[in-house]
């Protein structure tokens, strides 16, 4: 059985902060050790990524080229170690008793990606450190 850890990240169109944020964060997590995983979805997802996005993720050293953003799950959800919301209703799709860290003053990536980025990782690093301590889920 598989125990690790998985930090699901969910957006409106799963193609921007949550795509940025997990992969920001399986880069720090894997830098520290950390038996943690990310995935990123959306709760009306875009058909695909902004090429913006892309060359951003590509400039920090991840390529997500020939990736797709996903539809966020109920199952996924409510297997998922802690759940990050940028912003959107998940309400109807998180499970009574799962806790949904909300990251809703994130600026816009369409507006500004390295002021977006830079608030991201900013937060997966107070995130990172609460994980790097806590035995079960993560307190938000």
């Amino acid at each position: 059985m598989d125990t690790t850890r998985t930090v699901v990240f969910v957006c409106l169109h799963g193609s921007a902060k949550s795509l940025i944020a997990a992969e920001h964060f399986a880069r720090l997590a894997a830098t520290r050790g950390m038996p943690v995983r990310s995935t990123s979805a959306g709760t009306e997802p875009d058909a695909e990524i902004p090429p913006r996005v892309i060359e951003g993720l590509l400039e920090d050293g991840m390529d997500v080229r020939g990736r797709a953003p996903r539809r966020a799950t109920a199952e996924e959800l409510a297997r998922a170690w802690h759940v990050v919301s940028f912003g959107c209703d998940l309400s109807g799709l998180v499970p009574p008793g799962v806790h949904v860290e909300r990251w809703d003053d994130v600026p816009a990536v369409s507006d500004d990606f390295k002021a977006a980025r830079e608030a991201i990782v900013t937060r997966l690093e107070d995130l990172l450190a609460r994980c790097e301590g806590a035995p079960g889920a993560v307190s938000g």
